[in-house]
């Protein structure tokens, strides 16, 4: 035992290290290189430390900037590249900003980076990722732009997150946001019939082409786990990996580099006169929101969905609006014959493994045909990649839950793949790391993630910028977006819910119960979602993690922002009040705050909640629009008095 912590403790980094590495510089002589073993170790630990402290907003240690100096072998850089190591998620963007020496923030403050945080800002170099967020230095630009990584929680402008556990001993709730590596999927900008020139100065957009790549895409996510936090972690940990990975394998390509003429593309942004682009993108982007028609209270009416008061003064809340209808897949290059391949043997490895519903599963999106038919005419597009990763996903989970042992004996029948997976490890993610903790984890978690892609390189939440989104969705969190023009919340997803129409008929051949628990709402097998990763006790019934899935395309400043809540939030308020919080907050950071806020402040539940707002391109009209944030006044008004009434029972 002794000789044993004697050699854990002579792997730690020690001050004598520290003095050697230093006097390796002082002395000119060759520089320290710590054993392969040594470094991997420390490896290791920071990229544990360093996961954890990203989510709990800790700054870097000691030892992290000091590794960061010690220059590894090629030996341990093979060696990592064979074993995989983990890329952590990157919850920045890349972005230009003006030199602060010759352009402070308070004379830029009208362009694309109007009050982006300098102060968080680090440099970036334009070959270690994608195009920036705002247009990169063309050939002979100027010095007056800097490169810079920015914290998407430091852009409070732009992003605003708030968790809170209610009155439960622990969250269940996870989220995610940042960027991704993946094609874009963003719809190609229309040919301009009047071009104006060919070269587009630093303040304005440039084409998919210009430095690294396509444009940033943006991940933004929340999950809701249920019966612990095993499920919703691994989502929040990995599930952006396995959206990444899908899209390499399928090879998939740029929506915006296909068939396409470099000499003939025009992205659609400012004129090219030089020294005007910073100004006309600027002036492009009031363009947009002034052109933008406001609808008066009368033009909608009936659409907006408010809860109204009963004769007993009590509130009655709406049916939710319906969900936004999506557009088509767009067809994607891609190795057609492999990403059939591996479609079809996704789906084998369902039916071999769980059985059931899965039995006669056919998945939307993949272009499989029953009967050993030749493949259909399903184009191969991002939203496949999306249904692949999910379910890989999904697969992986479960499976790797039933090699662990199970201490309910009560419930400890003979696992869903006893024969095929008893006597191996358990399963690894695409970073290698192991998936939960030691014991089984029988509960799950609900997903709602929202990927943005841009044409050009500006960014989606300038005014002038059309965008895209995609949204892959499985429970009950949701997604809404606020319309500018109306002011009213337009839901990107729906519930699912055994009280679905859809969902109902989907299992009715499966489940064997309905029920409905003590509170009027629906249940099957004592689960309140029908759809849902984990849950491995439930799966043969059809309680699966398809995804559904809605692209968006978004015109110049149609929208004014998008919200990510959990149930804790969407299972209190309507659509519309948690449109109308965000509309009266300065900020997308004060937004997510003040729903969050409201939220747990009338809630009789206490269950967890958590908020996501992004800006988007009509966030400066964004309360001008119908009745403005006053048409659920008087409700959360009337919800907030009744919330500090005494006589209210509270469970």
């Amino acid at each position: 035992m002794a000789g044993r912590q004697s050699s854990s403790r002579r792997e730690l980094w020690s001050l004598a290290d520290s003095y050697d590495f230093i006097a390796s510089f002082l002395g000119k002589s060759e520089l320290y290189r710590p054993p392969v073993s040594r470094l991997n170790h420390l490896e290791q630990k920071r990229a544990f430390r360093s996961s954890r402290d990203q989510h709990n907003n800790v700054k870097p240690s000691r030892l992290d900037r000091l590794h960061k100096l010690v220059p590894v072998s090629h030996n341990f850089a093979s060696l990592r590249q064979q074993h995989g190591t983990r890329r952590h998620f990157h919850d920045y963007f890349v972005t230009n900003l003006p030199s602060s020496s010759l352009h402070p923030d308070s004379k830029s403050s009208a362009g694309p980076h109007h009050k982006l945080p300098r102060s968080a800002s680090t440099p970036h170099t334009l070959s270690s990722g994608r195009s920036p967020a705002a247009a990169p230095p063309m050939i002979g630009a100027s010095r007056e732009l800097t490169v810079v990584r920015i914290p998407l929680r430091s852009a409070k402008h732009h992003f605003g997150v708030s968790v809170s556990r209610g009155t439960r001993p622990y969250n269940e709730d996870t989220y995610q946001a940042g960027t991704i590596e993946i094609p874009a999927f963003a719809k190609r900008a229309p040919i301009s019939l009047s071009r104006s020139g060919s070269k587009i100065t630093a303040g304005g957009a440039t084409s998919a082409d210009s430095a690294s790549g396509d444009p940033q895409v943006f991940y933004f996510g929340v999950f809701d786990g249920h019966g612990g936090n095993e499920c919703s972690d691994f989502l929040r940990e990995e599930l952006h990996s396995y959206v990444e990975n899908a899209a390499e394998i399928f090879e998939l390509g740029s929506s915006l580099k296909a068939g396409k003429k470099k000499e003939d593309r025009d992205v659609g942004g400012p004129s090219a006169d030089q020294g005007s682009g910073e100004n006309e993108l600027s002036s492009q982007g009031k363009k947009s929101l002034n052109r933008l028609e406001m609808k008066g209270e009368g033009e909608f009416e009936g659409l907006q969905n408010v809860p109204k008061r009963n004769d007993d003064k009590s509130v009655k809340d709406q049916p939710n609006s319906p969900a936004l209808s999506g557009e088509e897949p767009v067809l994607a290059e891609s190795n057609k014959p492999k990403a059939i391949g591996l479609e079809r043997n996704l789906v084998a490895q369902w039916k071999d493994t769980v059985g059931g519903y899965f039995r006669r599963f056919k998945p939307e999106y993949f272009s499989l045909a029953a009967n050993g038919s030749p493949p259909s005419d399903t184009p191969i597009s991002i939203e496949a990649a999306l249904m692949y990763a999910f379910l890989k996903a999904d697969l992986d989970f479960v499976t790797a839950q039933a090699r662990k042992p199970d201490d309910e004996k009560q419930h400890g029948d003979t696992p869903l793949n006893a024969d095929d997976i008893l006597g191996e490890p358990a399963h690894l993610t695409p970073s290698k790391h192991r998936i939960g903790g030691p014991k089984q984890f029988v509960g799950g978690s609900t997903a709602s993630i929202a990927l943005i892609s841009t044409p050009t390189a500006t960014p989606f939440w300038h005014p002038a910028s059309p965008s895209t989104i995609i949204v892959a969705h499985v429970g009950d969190t949701r997604i809404l977006l606020c319309d500018t023009a109306t002011g009213l919340a337009k839901p990107a997803t729906t519930d699912h819910h055994p009280s679905s129409p859809v969902e109902s008929t989907r299992l009715r051949r499966y489940a064997a119960t309905f029920v409905t628990d003590s509170f009027g709402e629906e249940r099957m097998s004592g689960l309140a979602n029908t759809r849902a990763f984990g849950d491995m006790r439930s799966k043969r019934i059809g309680v699966s993690a398809e995804p559904e899935i809605r692209r968006i395309d978004l015109s110049p400043a149609e929208y004014s922002f998008l919200v990510l809540v959990s149930d804790g939030v969407s299972g209190t308020l309507s659509d519309q009040e948690i449109v109308d919080v965000v509309k009266e907050a300065k900020t997308p950071e004060q937004g997510a705050r003040e729903v969050v806020s409201y939220a747990t402040e009338v809630s009789s539940e206490g269950d967890n909640a958590t908020c996501l707002v992004v800006r988007l391109g009509g966030w400066e009209r964004r309360i001008e629009g119908g009745m403005g944030s006053m048409g659920t006044k008087e409700v959360r008004d009337f919800r907030k008095g009744d919330a500090l009434d005494p006589r209210r029972g509270r469970t």
